[in-house]
């Protein structure tokens, strides 16, 4: 089939799929998490929860009050209970436990708990997403890697850090992207600062602004949030896993508090949808454009049963890289970054 569709019909077709998926997630998650009278009772008053668009609300208009009604009152589950349940209603979740790759800066990885076929969405990637016109925003610009390997870029640019969501919280909550949660690397292993580093730290640093403007009511607890902690496969194991860009229409609101990412800046850039991507009741919707949260998944590349997830990072050639990373396909990394 994808052979014979054009391209932009693909990117239709893994949309569609993959946003089908999330949807079916959603759905699981607000059975374990959700009150049964939240469930149950269609006519509850709207005022309880603040109708919200697809844009973030600034934090310091909003009183105490407007916050706690922005996140409703859930199931008090722990972060390992609710995961529990999903694996129970999906068939799988995922865990960070120490990986199992034969090398002393392994470090965590990410395990999956249950049973998979290919093509199934197996994690999110949690966390800022930064549009090329915020580059300079993000934290130890330019040399933003230095002491952060959780940034990954999608191919249109957008850079999502992974870093402040941490393993996620406790419960669910008005999150703004610089509070609890953040992974403070292990730099001890790290080579001294170069002379050249020190003039970089010196002449850019990242410009201020924006910091906790943006937010939304994030479900912290979200099992999947943390494909942030696969590693690189080791010399001669095959990736099982890929990155497939996701973007979440910020129509759909009530599966908005289940994608753990926050746009930086201003607001959601209006995207033209692929084909007849966007569907209520049977119906296309008019209009051409839907206001988009560019965001990343995992996608199982075959069938996968308990075992570390593995995801080719594709380090650039041009560029000296960690002793640990050993190319999964020399050629392919060549073409990538020719």
């Amino acid at each position: 089939m994808a052979g014979k569709a054009s391209f932009a019909d693909q990117q239709m077709q893994v949309q569609e799929n993959v946003h089908s998926q999330i949807k079916t997630f959603c759905t699981f998650m607000d059975e374990i998490l959700l009150p049964k009278e939240k469930m149950v009772n269609e006519h509850e008053p709207e005022s309880t929860v603040p109708h919200r668009s697809g844009l973030s609300f600034a934090v310091g208009r909003s009183n105490p009050v407007q916050n706690e009604l922005a996140a409703p009152k859930t199931i008090p589950l722990s972060r390992a209970e609710v995961s529990q349940n999903l694996k129970n209603q999906l068939g799988y979740t995922v865990n960070v436990k120490p990986s199992q790759i034969p090398h002393k800066d392994a470090g965590q990885g990410l395990f999956l708990d249950g049973t998979v076929d290919v093509g199934a969405v197996v994690a999110f990637y949690p966390g800022i997403v930064y549009s090329p016109a915020y580059y300079r925003y993000i934290p130890g610009y330019p040399k933003v890697d230095a002491l952060n390997p959780y940034l990954i870029t999608r191919y249109d640019g957008n850079v999502i850090n992974g870093q402040p969501w941490g393993s996620g919280g406790d419960n669910r909550e008005l999150w703004n992207g610089w509070k609890s949660g953040e992974i403070k690397p292990d730099v001890k292993g790290a080579e001294p600062e170069r002379g050249s580093e020190r003039f970089w730290k010196l002449l850019s640093k990242p410009l201020e602004g924006y910091k906790g403007d943006n937010a939304e009511v994030i479900e912290r607890r979200n099992p999947l949030a943390l494909a942030h902690f696969a590693n690189h496969p080791p010399k001669g194991v095959q990736p099982n896993v890929m990155i497939c860009p996701y973007d979440f229409p910020l129509t759909e609101s009530d599966m908005r508090v289940y994608v753990p990412n926050l746009l930086f800046g201003n607001a959601e850039v209006n995207m033209r949808r692929f084909g007849s991507f966007w569907f209520k009741g049977g119906s296309k919707i008019s209009g051409s454009h839907v206001p988009l949260l560019k965001t990343l998944v995992l996608v199982a590349t075959r069938p996968l049963q308990d075992e570390e997830l593995l995801l080719n990072y594709r380090l650039s050639n041009t560029k000296r890289r960690p002793e640990w990373y050993i190319p999964v396909d020399e050629e392919e990394d060549r073409r990538r970054w020719s």
